[in-house]
């Protein structure tokens, strides 16, 4: 059975606090050992110096939240069933990103077991778990996480991620969880009580950055790496969304990311899967997800990331907004580039940036599976001020017209829970602070921003219990006749997705685009995609020998397409299923 064992290397005293006893723990190095047994289920804290009695960095579940003592967790005890269970490549993925805390009214994993069926029938491949490491309170999106390696108890705790992740591989799909490395929340972060987990060195807009290459630092990334492992091997995780790593920091010659997707690739190799590292960058450097090479050869070596310049093309075309980052998206030839790269900046001038950005994506390099993109993410809905989505800000028609271009683009096609039906809920920004004097912090922030912007009192208050409820899907609203429409219409793109290769062909460089004022015309192969996004009817001629695939307000007859406003069409040679 193991034992009690901390990092704290500049401690001069570190006791191991249980519910019976203080004990004296003997420094081993850097490390504080006690031969006190670890067994499953048992509370305990340190004291570091005569302060505290602070958590287990590397806790694995906080039942009592992040200020209260540790338990001992034994993922041995986990009962999985998915032995045979193969895995999920990227390549082939559709991935779906929820929150837990707002999926049900209930708000937990085991919840959101009950809604698997849905996310099959849909047809997503890869579900995408906003972070479920332990935060302030019962609320929040779980990026101001800070015990990394406990599932937050309002969730469930341990048992309930495994039991979820278990029912899930059951019916064929994979996990994804949404991890944050690059900071830790304010309230709660006990780390440096322990060692030099940040440093002063680089600063990033959370503060002080994450320590990956001052003194110190070797434990550090292996705090972050072991994490990463643990998910993947302890939870059978599939795959990681890294939050954004173009602020983590690293000036070592072998960056972090570089050393945690090789052992990553090596782990894959043991159990026999694929697992899969996604990054969030702001970077546009395709260096992210090239092949790693001999002697520092090639680049970063992960599996895929965010192409966030493609939600962005797609907002503004879909939205007319140009506001912020978005007005350089309002080029005319911006969706004709992002059918064929991913990066609308590849080495050009960004306007919010005051600067070039970027760097192209060699096609016979980087496939387009590697970029995931989206028409909404949590952060694109939840920062608006109130939380609209699409389909509030345009229709349920017009969001149909983006679901056709997403969902026949080059690249991994990501959604946003409630997306496929046009949910009513609106989906704002929430926590659950703790400390009176942060709570109002927030709030007050959060006012403030957006009045700068026009938006006085409309922002909800993020502390509110209501802002989150509000925020929480409507499932009796998927049966209603308008959403329903809306959510055959997703289930037909990606059936026809995975009957016509074509239409999900990761090739670059090769998609042929014709823009007609606010109409797109494009292939796909063998294959005709046409969105109309006038205010007008359009007629298309169509030959012949070509089927009418899927439409949105279309109709084929007499040799003509008819598309009415917001609708679409995909046609080209039958089908067969």
């Amino acid at each position: 059975m193991p034992s009690f064992d901390v990092w704290a290397p500049a401690a001069e005293r570190v006791e191991l606090v249980l519910p019976e006893e203080t004990v004296a723990m003997t420094r081993a190095g850097d490390r504080w050992t006690t031969d006190r047994a670890a067994a499953d289920g048992r509370r305990y804290s340190y004291r570091v110096d005569g302060a505290g009695p602070f958590p287990d960095p590397r806790s694995r579940y906080q039942p009592e939240g992040p200020n209260g003592p540790s338990q001992i967790v034994d993922p041995t005890t986990f009962a999985w069933t998915d032995d045979a269970w193969q895995g999920v490549a990227l390549e082939t993925a559709v991935i779906y990103e929820l929150h837990i805390g707002t999926f049900t009214a209930d708000g937990t994993l085991d919840s959101t077991i009950e809604r698997i069926d849905h996310l099959v029938d849909l047809g997503v491949t890869l579900v995408e778990l906003m972070p479920v490491a332990t935060f302030p309170g019962d609320r929040g999106w779980g990026y101001d996480g800070v015990d990394l390696y406990a599932v937050h108890a309002a969730y469930g705790g341990p048992q309930a991620l495994a039991r979820f992740v278990d029912a899930c591989h059951a019916q064929g799909l994979g996990v994804c969880l949404d991890v944050v490395y690059n900071h830790l929340g304010p309230s709660g972060n006990y780390l440096s009580e322990f060692g030099p987990y940040f440093t002063d060195r680089h600063q990033t807009p959370w503060g002080a950055a994450v320590n990956l290459d001052a003194p110190g630092s070797d434990e550090v990334r292996r705090f972050i790496i072991d994490n990463a492992l643990m998910w993947f091997r302890d939870y059978h995780l599939d795959a990681l969304r890294l939050d954004a790593v173009h602020a983590l920091v690293d000036e070592r010659a072998v960056h972090v990311l570089e050393q945690l997707a090789t052992e990553t690739d090596q782990l894959a190799t043991q159990v026999g899967r694929p697992l899969t590292l996604i990054a969030e960058s702001d970077r546009n450097d395709p260096a992210t997800v090239t092949a790693r090479g001999d002697g520092g050869d090639g680049g970063l070596g992960l599996a895929g990331q965010w192409a966030d310049d493609v939600h962005h093309t797609l907002h503004v075309l879909l939205t007319g907004e140009s506001q912020g980052y978005y007005a350089d998206f309002t080029d005319p030839g911006a969706f004709a580039k992002i059918a064929r790269t991913p990066f609308f900046h590849d080495g050009t001038w960004s306007s919010f940036r005051q600067r070039d950005h970027g760097r192209p994506v060699v096609p016979a390099l980087t496939p387009g599976w590697k970029f995931v993109a989206s028409l909404q993410t949590h952060d694109q809905v939840g920062n608006r001020a109130t939380g609209e989505r699409l389909s509030q800000l345009v229709g349920r028609s017009r969001l149909a017209a983006g679901a056709t271009l997403l969902l026949t683009l080059p690249y991994t096609p990501m959604l946003f829970m409630g997306e496929e039906w046009g949910a009513s809920t609106k989906w704002a920004y929430f926590t659950d602070h703790q400390e009176p004097e942060l709570a109002e912090a927030v709030s007050e922030g959060r006012r403030r921003e957006f009045a700068e912007h026009g938006w006085g009192d409309a922002v909800p208050d993020p502390q509110a219990a209501s802002t989150a409820h509000e925020s929480t899907l409507r499932w009796d609203e998927v049966s209603q006749p308008e959403h329903a429409r809306l959510l055959e219409w997703y289930r037909e793109l990606l059936r026809l997705r995975r009957a016509v290769p074509a239409l999900a062909d990761p090739a670059l460089g090769v998609t042929d685009v014709r823009r007609d004022g606010d109409v797109l015309t494009y292939a796909r192969g063998g294959y005709t995609v046409i969105v109309n996004l006038s205010s007008a009817e359009i007629a298309h001629p169509l030959d012949g020998t070509c089927h009418l695939l899927a439409g949105w307000d279309a109709e084929a007859g007499d040799g003509v397409l008819t598309i009415a406003p917001d609708g679409s069409a995909i046609y080209g040679p039958p089908v067969e299923e």
